[in-house]
């Protein structure tokens, strides 16, 4: 089997609510995804996507991947993306770096092979744990008492796992959890995710503040160094996500004892071959892995859901359906949430069908 063509599309998403807002005075209230194709000589067509939270969150710009599409289309053009290894191999030899952009070719790749084999990518990642799983809900930074009629609003709908948008006053973040708290029942679970926005001493004065209430504490500062620091502070619970860029990072903080969670985002790592390796060390180290990415749509989706199903249960703190959020669906049949859980995709490959009319017309073609 051969790649002999991939076209990239670039599709806006706008979300149902008026905007997301996290640490930082950073807000969003639309996106643009970018939409992978690979065709192959033999007839299976395979998608993958990435959808970066703008371009100010971590490396990832909307508009220069085309570019490295384009690059990269023009070395796997006649290669078999069945051998996923040796697919990331020419990608890093080709471009350093830039891992984002070579996520949704990796997926695509991957998509390809589950159908060559007529098996969902769940089973080809490890095996099918579970055929459905929680999720968590995103409540986006406003005042502490929207916050809080978020949350009342979302556990109305199933939901039972909450991320509030922290990372900016130290009073304002205490009061924003101590609200929320008041709010949740026995067996929900509430992280204060600051996105890295506290200086070292206001993460120092909130996990103070905090310390004995239900909460986990997400990526407190800037550099990993002021997060180890304010972990070895504090008795709460500690999740790492920005500073988890790869197996070596991961490898740093795991000897630090620095995280109690790891979050692991596809495009961050570069695709579901790295995000694996990633995956079964963290199992192998027992570390809990939430597990998503940086936003998307329903591919994105249906993707996530496949690393989540592959994964032990004991080990998933928790994920999300970024299709929930969005105003456009690419996929007729892509999983939706119902009652705060969602299912793994039970059909071939990544298990969706894609309706190609909403994709528009390709920015980018790279033919043979």
């Amino acid at each position: 089997m051969k790649i002999t063509q991939i076209d990239l599309f670039q599709v806006p998403y706008r979300l149902l609510d008026a905007r997301y807002a996290w640490s930082g005075g950073r807000s969003v209230s639309s996106f643009l995804s970018s939409i992978v194709r690979i065709n192959t000589d033999e007839g299976i067509t395979g998608y993958g996507e990435v959808c970066p939270l703008g371009s100010a969150y971590i490396e990832s710009y909307p508009e220069g991947i085309p570019a490295g599409v384009r690059a990269l289309g023009g070395v796997l053009i006649g290669m078999d993306p069945r051998a996923a290894n040796v697919i990331n191999s020419v990608m890093d030899r080709t471009l350093s770096g830039h891992l984002y952009l070579k996520s949704p070719l990796d997926i695509a790749c991957w998509d390809i092979l589950g159908k060559s084999v007529k098996l969902p990518l769940s089973m080809l990642l490890g095996g099918t744990w579970v055929r459905d799983y929680p999720l968590y809900r995103a409540i986006s930074q406003q005042s502490p008492d929207a916050m809080a009629a978020d949350v009342e609003k979302y556990r109305s709908e199933g939901y039972r796992r909450f991320q509030l948008k922290v990372g900016g006053d130290p009073d304002q973040d205490v009061l924003r959890v101590e609200k929320v708290l008041s709010r949740l029942s026995d067996g929900d679970v509430l992280v204060a995710d600051a996105n890295t926005g506290w200086l070292l001493h206001q993460a120092a004065r909130v996990v103070n503040a905090l310390e004995g209430k239900d909460v986990y504490i997400e990526a407190p500062c800037q550099s990993y160094e002021e997060c180890l620091v304010i972990r070895r502070r504090t008795r709460l619970p500690f999740v790492l996500d920005e500073h988890i860029t790869g197996i070596q990072t991961f490898l740093r903080a795991s000897a630090d004892g620095g995280m109690d969670v790891v979050n692991i985002k596809i495009s961050r790592l570069g695709g579901l071959t790295k995000a694996v390796q990633l995956r079964d060390l963290c199992v192998a180290t027992g570390v809990a892995m939430t597990l998503e990415d940086s936003w998307g749509g329903d591919i994105a989706t249906a993707t996530i859901g496949h690393l989540v199903g592959s994964t032990p249960p004991g080990f998933l703190f928790t994920s999300t359906d970024f299709n929930s959020y969005n105003d456009l669906h690419v996929s007729p049949d892509a999983p939706r949430r119902v009652e705060g859980r969602i299912a793994v995709p039970a059909g071939a490959g990544l298990g969706i069908e894609v309706d190609e009319k909403t994709l528009g017309k390709p920015v980018v073609t790279v033919r043979g």
